[in-house]
């Protein structure tokens, strides 16, 4: 198989709120990339915050391994010897693009991006303009373009309302004020799958498609409290979308445990790349081709520094979760959920308001859930 060109587009904290994970929420575009490509219903994040998660894609490593446990700008790094996959890829010969934000490094150089291409902003409206651009220029060198932008983080745009009838997640109070946070997540979840259908219709028109595997994901889940910053199914889960050569194609559902680290041999393995024998990842292929039903009975889970410490570990199988605390925390740790005035913090300040226990009640150093039986994690059997 001619090694295909990459284009891999990563939003901030979507979780899997998008239409075609059944999320009331209007995507027509990541929708259309579902039905002609591959849908992950199964895909996880080994640790709910940016950095690390991003890491670990560009890793295949867990995050203790790549070593970004926390966010680069509080002064976390990654190991120097470990190998990221734009340098694997630069090295193999392909060109290798950064169009907007990354968040693994101080300096995109230092990932192995050989073409970073500045925007005025990281959202989505200055990003995909240059995108398209890129494609219609119709490269003729094997490409891998990382596309990266700031929706859907917070803070949001704010929807102009009405909020009566949106729909909250079932996770959350059904509450006005969470009304309205969750009309404006919508909002910006519009203006990302907006940005991708611009940056599909380019591919399109420099006839670039048939020879491109694209892919959608995410870091981690929403930035809702019990959501980001917590091993809660919140929290982990992550949207896995990927549509061209290699079997990524005939609206294939795949409800098998995956992660965003399994991106890494993927990819490595479409371009001719043998990927490092120490990696936690593994290559989505041969489950995408139908070789296998399952890559794995379990996810491990992490939360070491978010805004503030808060150790745990974590494991997911199909029906159990296990998560251990090692220091005494809240239910909830405050500094790690996003809020307060700056980030339109509507929910959080609800919380506050209404239901102040979960910032203070202690979370217990053990927690066992059946998510068959329990999938809100309501009751801990350990």
């Amino acid at each position: 198989m001619e090694r295909p060109n990459i284009l891999l587009i990563i939003s901030h904290d979507t979780g899997r709120h998008l239409g075609c994970y059944g999320r009331p929420v209007a995507t027509p575009n990541l929708d259309r990339l579902a039905r002609e490509g591959v849908l992950f219903t199964q895909a996880f994040c080994p640790a709910p915050q940016c950095c690390a998660s991003r890491a670990s894609l560009l890793t295949g490593r867990v995050p203790h391994r790549h070593g970004l446990i926390g966010l680069v700008h509080r002064g976390f790094r990654l190991r120097p010897d470990v190998p990221r996959l734009p340098a694997l890829l630069a090295r193999a010969g392909y060109a290798t693009h950064l169009f907007g934000l990354q968040h693994e490094a101080s300096d995109a150089a230092d990932l192995g991006y050989t073409h970073v291409h500045p925007a005025a902003t990281t959202h989505c409206e200055d990003v995909a303009p240059l995108v398209a651009a890129f494609l219609t220029s119709r490269p003729t060198q094997p490409f891998f373009a990382a596309v990266g932008v700031f929706e859907t983080h917070r803070p949001f745009p704010a929807s102009p309302g009405p909020w009566d009838t949106v729909v909250v997640p079932a996770f959350l109070p059904d509450a006005p004020e969470i009304r309205r946070d969750i009309a404006d997540l919508n909002l910006a979840v519009a203006r990302l799958d907006a940005a991708v259908g611009q940056i599909l219709a380019a591919l399109n028109r420099a006839g670039l498609a048939e020879r491109t595997l694209v892919l959608y994901t995410t870091d981690h889940g929403i930035a809702f409290p019990g959501a980001k910053a917590t091993l809660f199914e919140p929290g982990i889960e992550i949207a896995l979308i990927a549509r061209g050569p290699g079997g990524f194609g005939g609206g294939q559902v795949i409800e098998a445990m995956v992660t965003i680290m399994d991106l890494f041999p993927t990819l490595l393995g479409l371009a001719g790349v043998l990927p490092p024998a120490d990696i936690d990842g593994r290559d989505l292929g041969p489950l995408v081709r139908g070789e296998v039903t399952c890559l794995r009975q379990r996810v491990f889970l992490e939360l070491t520094y978010h805004a503030a410490y808060d150790p745990m570990r974590g494991v997911r199988t199909p029906r159990y979760k296990y998560i251990r605390s090692f220091e005494p925390r809240p239910w909830w740790f405050p500094p790690n959920i996003d809020g307060g005035p700056r980030m339109q913090g509507y929910t959080k300040d609800w919380f506050r308001q209404h239901r102040p226990e979960v910032f203070e009640r202690p979370r217990p150093p053990e927690l066992l859930f059946d998510l068959t039986a329990d999938p809100l994690e309501q009751h801990n059997l350990a």
